[in-house]
């Protein structure tokens, strides 16, 4: 597995990660309708533009990303094909060391991710009804527990 982050965001590589983030997507937040997933998906490209630290992980292919924005975890994606092989641990694991992760946001309805985040060493200290644009998807903003945590 190689970890690293891309330095220059070009188009074939924006498609890819997409690509994993739509199949990511379609597969963990099955409260998401598909008129919202694509609806979702236009903005999308402007994340992965913007974010100040876009880490991939590559097996053969880009299998992940993560996202990181001042200590704070914004995106971590993998291919549904990829998860329970411990790629989101390594990429979350290496942007503890690397870039001082301290906090993420995660949709409540996403147990799964909830679970990951909270054996990664996260507790939420606020929770909201509403997604950041609106929309009726709670939201559960976690920071790293203690210091004995992972993070």
């Amino acid at each position: 597995m190689r970890i690293y982050e891309i330095q220059n965001r070009n188009p074939l590589q924006m498609k890819e990660l997409l690509r994993v983030w739509e199949d990511s997507v379609r597969a963990t937040h099955l409260f998401l309708s598909d008129a919202e997933v694509k609806r979702i998906k236009k903005y999308v490209p402007y994340a992965l533009e913007n974010v100040e630290h876009l880490i991939a992980a590559e097996a053969e292919n880009l299998v992940a990303f993560m996202g990181i924005q001042n200590k704070r975890l914004e995106m971590l994606f993998v291919a549904p094909q990829e998860r329970g092989k411990g790629i989101g641990k390594q990429l979350l694991q290496y942007g503890f060391r690397t870039y001082g992760i301290r906090e993420v946001t995660v949709n409540e309805q996403n147990q799964q991710a909830v679970g990951f985040y909270e054996y990664m060493g996260f507790e939420t200290y606020k929770r909201s009804d509403l997604d950041e644009q609106g929309g009726p998807y709670p939201l559960l903003y976690m920071k790293c527990r203690d210091a004995d945590s992972h993070c």
